[in-house]
Formats: structure tokens, sequence, C-alpha cells
């Protein structure tokens, strides 16, 4: 019997799980919802997306999503404390899933539903150590729903594997923003858009090329060989180090959840070309 590639399995269903998840941060009955508590906007994701680490404060939701802009996440996390909680901001982005999912893609339901107990299994065994960010998830209530239980089973492996690539920037001493920029030339985009799509401003994006250029991973402007290579290395040993939840769960309900929700995934890019565009959710898109 043949080897399983299991690199090649984290690396094809690491896209799933990114779209999965991401399209509902552009979902614009989310943003409705979230606009409702006093988040207009891309606040309202950051909030969102953080409410798991919020009470822990603004420099613990900085630290965890590496290069959002602190500035930005600073503001929504002030705007929560003046006019919500992070469990409304919660409850109202369950709602959203729920209904955008049924409309947009209905097709993922029924695979969320099915494998959302395996994948829970998965995600009580995953390493918390230095995953501060999916460890946060564990401690918010399993929804009843299961579709929705499915989803946020899924979401765990999608922080968990954030945290893991987060690890590897840091330790090749790179800042959010130098990994912006690594990121924007290694998928092909136009010079800078990452970085401003983040919140980053021109100034930091500037000390974030000066950075570059000092380390050597930059010249004349441009992302050089060198930082393409360590971009490369990154993505690479984030497929290495992230391939325990599908050994986990093993080869064959691996494969079955790429074949189930790669079709309704392409549905949900869909969505994000048309509610943000076709650069947003960079791990979603083919290079």
């Amino acid at each position: 019997m043949p080897m399983t590639d299991w690199m090649a399995i984290t690396k094809r269903n690491a896209r799933s799980v990114q779209t999965t998840i991401g399209w509902i941060y552009w979902d614009p009955g989310a943003l409705a919802r979230l606009e409702a508590l006093g988040l207009p906007g891309p606040l309202g994701y950051i909030a969102a997306r953080a409410a798991p680490l919020g009470p822990a404060g603004a420099e613990a939701v900085v630290a965890a999503f590496g290069s959002i802009s602190p500035t930005g996440i600073a503001i929504a996390m002030d705007l929560v404390d003046q006019h919500t909680t992070f469990d409304a901001v919660w409850a109202a982005r369950d709602e959203a899933i729920l209904e955008g999912l049924a409309l947009h893609a209905p097709g993922i339901m029924e695979p969320l539903a099915s494998i959302g107990p395996d994948l829970w299994e998965v995600v009580d065994q995953l390493p918390r150590l230095g995953r501060v960010f999916f460890a946060a998830h564990l401690r918010m209530d399993r929804p009843a729903d299961p579709v929705l239980s499915g989803w946020h089973a899924v979401n765990c492996l999608r922080e968990w594997r954030g945290d893991t690539h987060w690890a590897l920037i840091a330790a090749a001493g790179l800042t959010g923003i130098e990994a912006s920029i690594l990121h924007n030339a290694w998928i092909g985009y136009e010079k800078d858009w990452l970085a401003a799509s983040r919140g980053s401003s021109t100034e930091e994006t500037s000390a974030g090329w000066e950075q570059l250029h000092q380390k050597g991973l930059a010249t004349d402007g441009q992302v050089n060989a060198t930082g393409l290579e360590l971009r490369q290395h990154i993505e690479d040993e984030t497929d290495r180090l992230t391939a325990l939840p599908w050994t986990l769960l093993g080869h064959t309900p691996a494969v079955r959840f790429a074949e189930q929700f790669e079709p309704h995934c392409e549905l949900l890019l869909s969505r994000v070309d048309a509610t943000a565009g076709p650069n947003y959710q960079p791990a979603s898109r083919l290079r």
C-alpha cells in the first residue's frame, strides 16, 4: 500500500478550511448584524473573530492576529466595550453563518453536520502549547445546532493552523508588516495591496520595506529571491506542522473532506469575490 502524502492532503484541505470560515467576514448579513451592534465594516470582522480572546484585551488580540492593524484592533475592542459584548458579537455572527450558508452554499450544510462530531474529537486532541488563540476558542460553548457545530470545529482547525503559521513567522524573526509584504509578493498581488487591506499605514509599510532590505529579503523596493524562498519555506513548514489534524482524522475521511467541501467552497469563494473583491482571503487563492 502506498504511503499517504499527508502534506498534500494538508495543503489541499487547508484551502477548504479557510474558505468554509473566511467568507462570513465579508457577508452582508453578518456585516449588518455587527454594524447594528456598533461595529461597522472591518471592525466587526475583528471583534467577531477575536471574541474568544477579546476579554484578554487588545494587546493579546494584536499578538494573535499578527498582521492586522493594531490601531484597528484597539478601536474594535473599544467599541465592543462601549456598545455591546463579545458574547453578543459571537451570537450575531452565528446567526449570519446559518443564514448565509443556507442562501449561498446549502450543499455544505450536510457535510458540516456529518463531520462535526469527528472533527471535535480531533480538536480535543490537538496540542495547545503555543496556540493561544486556538486554545481560547475551546472556552466557547459548542453549538447545539449540528451545522453550526461543524462550522466551529472547522474554525478551530483554521485557528490552530494560524497559530502554527505565526509561530513560524516569529521564529523567522519577521514582524507582521514584513510578513504581509512577503506574502503579497509570494502570491503575486499588486505591490503593498495586502498590507493596505489589513489596515497598515503608508508609514508602517515603508518601515516594513526598510526592515526587509536590512535583512537581505528585499532589493531596490522588491522582495528578492531570498525573501520569496523564505516565504515558501514558511508555507511548506506550515503544511508539515499542521498535518496532525488530518492524520488524526484518518486518510479516508480526510480525502472525503476534500471531495465534499471543495465544490461548495468555490461557491463561498465566489461570494467573497462579490462582497469584498477577488484579492481578499488570499489563503483561499490558488497561486
